[in-house]
């Protein structure tokens, strides 16, 4: 796989309303993972971070890009058989504990020669693209309300309102098991990437989104910003962001991505 030279930024946030952070993120080039937390402390905030750990273990060990996907689902499921592992051992003591957790992943793949963005979903966390001012949803949300809107019952404009847009029907930790959604897109075909947390999606709309996109060229700028408007909006989650740049497939010495993750452990312990 040829080398791409990206910029990056993360921002996270416990927001205005809960009182422990239970969203992960890992930023290790070319491996990016957002995963938000279900079920309280001690079991979201536990759950997302093994999904973190498991794909930080990955990419110390190294990956074979054109063995992605299979790499990636290894990963998941890895991560799927420590949370019920994890799960198990809580309810020993308290029966009705549970944990579970959303994963968006973001990965370099080597595809028959080309260099690729692997993009996998599970539960309601997104992945979006930019391009050419556009910006497009490329994950699709495992939700009862997207089922509803993918069934014609609902707008995709009543699904922000519903009462039960929080309740997702896929997530890691689920003793029915992982299905995740796999997506592949040529590198042309991005100009940014975005993963976030539903307290950045679920707090502001496409359109803001977009907009802080389009106007903030910097990536680490561009994640702040939008977890700031998540907080300026209410703050009713969690929010946490990843904007990611392909530059090209020459290093760009005004960047350094080693004071960038530096910066980021400092400002965020983003390293599990």
């Amino acid at each position: 796989m040829k080398p791409v030279d990206l910029h990056h930024g993360a921002a996270t946030d416990v927001g205005h309303v809960r009182s422990v952070n239970e969203d992960s993120f890992l930023v290790a080039p070319p491996v990016f993972v957002v995963a938000d937390g279900m079920g309280g402390h001690a079991g979201g905030d536990v759950a997302s971070q093994i999904v973190v750990e498991e794909f930080a273990r990955l990419v110390e060990q190294g990956y074979d890009p054109s063995r992605g996907a299979e790499h990636v689902s290894d990963t998941i499921a890895r991560s799927q058989a420590r949370i019920v592992e994890y799960g198990e051992g809580q309810r020993a003591d308290h029966p009705r504990w549970h944990a579970g957790t959303t994963a968006v992943v973001a990965v370099l793949v080597d595809d028959q020669g080309t260099t690729k963005w692997l993009l996998a979903n599970l539960g309601d966390s997104r992945i979006y693209r930019f391009l050419d001012g556009r910006l497009d949803q490329v994950s699709v949300d495992h939700s009862v309300v997207q089922e509803l809107v993918d069934a014609g019952q609902i707008t995709a404009e009543e699904a922000t309102v519903h009462p039960e847009r929080h309740v997702i029907t896929r997530a890691l930790g689920s003793p029915e098991g992982v299905h995740p959604d796999f997506f592949l897109l040529p590198l042309p075909a991005v100009e940014r990437l975005m993963l976030c947390s539903d307290g950045i999606s679920g707090m502001i709309p496409d359109s803001a989104i977009a907009a802080i996109l389009d106007s903030v060229p910097d990536p680490r700028d561009a994640a702040d910003a939008l977890v700031r408007a998540a907080l300026d909006a209410g703050g009713r989650d969690n929010a946490t962001a990843i904007v990611i740049d392909v530059v090209g497939l020459v290093h760009d010495d005004s960047y350094d991505s080693e004071r960038q993750r530096a910066s980021l452990e400092d400002k965020l312990g983003a390293r599990p």
